[in-house]
């Protein structure tokens, strides 16, 4: 009998998404999508008007987070998507939005 196990690298990604990417929902979006892939770290909106993101977890899981990013929300444009891969330090619990950087 032959057994396979699938390894899973573990990852960290800081991500930061332009466009018509705020009051669009788009931080509840990713935070939904993040859970489902079983993610953890944070979403906010920041002063530049971009979406910044901070996942870790499975890579294969964060790279799906990515293709959802792209496409965003139904009321979003998303022009630009970049990726700064980073080690993965197992910080967060969950996934969550958090407060922008505008205060």
């Amino acid at each position: 009998m032959l057994t396979y196990f699938k390894f899973q690298m573990k990852a960290r990604a800081h991500i930061f998404v332009s466009g018509r990417v705020q009051g669009v929902f788009f931080r509840d979006h990713t935070q939904k999508w993040a859970s489902s892939l079983n993610l953890t770290g944070w979403v906010r909106n920041i002063r530049s008007g971009q979406v910044e993101a901070l996942a870790e977890g499975d890579k294969e899981n964060i790279e799906e987070l990515i293709n959802r990013l792209n496409e965003g929300p139904p009321l979003a444009q998303v022009d630009k998507v970049d990726v700064n891969w980073e080690e993965y330090k197992a910080e967060f619990k969950d996934f969550r939005v958090t407060f922008s950087d505008f205060w």
